[in-house]
């Protein structure tokens, strides 16, 4: 990003070289595309599926609309069953001003957007309890070969496991042990795909933490030693601003596993999200749930491209402190 902003900056300077920065940047991308929805078109009318013909572009942004327009109405739905209730409970305060009110959920359809929500809440989640065990973890392995050698066997076993063989796994786990009483903090669906994650996406965290902090110069590390610094100290003010370019690539890398693993993990166990989505147009078989279908592929590789580049701000902002 501030490359780009960079060679705009010096269009004065350099006509012609903006205009080159320019082309790269948006011409060809944007000739591109259009491409891609030409062939996509040109071939989609002339592929028969059990749910009928493949849909084009047009199809598919029309579908879009429609999903934009259930969400609207399914929202002007839930305003009215909650003044339906305000407009009760006011008429019966009225006949008996001992009564206490009571307002019920709205238990309607979950929405496409509300979809692509619970899927982003999750995936946030078990990035973020990944980054939390990978990140001391992988300091502990670069600091010390004692580490490195333990937990490196573990790291080597698991690392290659797919989701859909932790998934079974956790969920036995998460309904053994998360017994509520009452109304839980967590849904276990919610805990079943964000556990998932963790497992599947803090290896690149931790891997490219260990690798940074190896990397670290070998004087700074002794003149740490030499000063007599705190461990504390050391990490904070040594270790972790050498190896920050290793474990912001790191989390990069494990963001994005955990989004694929994410939606795999909400189709196979059909959990609230993008995934069962997906699933739940793909077992309707209407005329209208291909469409639909592409729509959640677009959807799905869009946010991933916007969580990237989020990861990739704030590594640069990070690197300017």
């Amino acid at each position: 990003m501030q490359g780009i902003l960079n060679r705009f900056m010096r269009i004065g300077s350099d006509p012609a070289g903006a205009g080159r920065a320019l082309m790269f940047t948006l011409g060809i991308p944007l000739v591109s595309l259009v491409l891609f929805m030409a062939l996509w078109g040109a071939v989609a009318s002339n592929i028969q599926t059990s749910l009928g013909v493949l849909p084009g572009p047009v199809q598919v942004l029309a579908q879009t609309k429609s999903l934009w327009d259930d969400y609207l109405g399914e929202q002007a739905r839930r305003s009215a069953f909650y003044e339906r209730q305000e407009k009760r409970n006011a008429e019966l305060k009225a006949q008996d001003p001992s009564y206490e009110p009571v307002i019920r959920a709205y238990t309607g359809k979950p929405t496409y957007l509300a979809q692509i929500l619970t899927s982003l809440k999750t995936v946030f989640a078990g990035f973020l309890l990944a980054t939390l065990v990978a990140v001391p973890l992988g300091i502990l392995a670069g600091s010390s070969r004692f580490v490195q050698a333990a937990i490196n066997p573990i790291v080597q076993i698991f690392r290659p496991v797919s989701p859909l063989a932790w998934l079974p796994i956790v969920t036995l786990l998460v309904s053994a042990l998360y017994v509520t009483h009452g109304e839980p903090m967590f849904e276990k669906s919610f805990l079943v795909s964000a556990i998932t994650v963790t497992l599947c996406s803090l290896w690149p965290t931790l891997i490219n933490t260990a690798i940074g902090v190896t990397s670290v110069d070998r004087d700074l590390v002794n003149v740490g030693r030499v000063l007599k610094l705190p461990l504390m100290t050391r990490v904070r003010k040594i270790i972790l601003p050498s190896a920050l370019p290793f474990i912001f690539a790191g989390m990069r890398i494990s963001l994005g596993v955990g989004w694929m693993v994410l939606i795999a993990a909400e189709m196979l166990a059909q959990n609230p999200g993008l995934g069962k989505f997906v699933w739940d147009e793909f077992q309707n078989g209407s005329s209208d749930s291909l469409s639909r279908i592409i729509v959640a592929v677009f959807t799905i590789g869009l946010i991933g491209f916007g969580l990237d580049r989020i990861m990739q701000l704030l590594q640069d902002l990070s690197a300017r402190r």
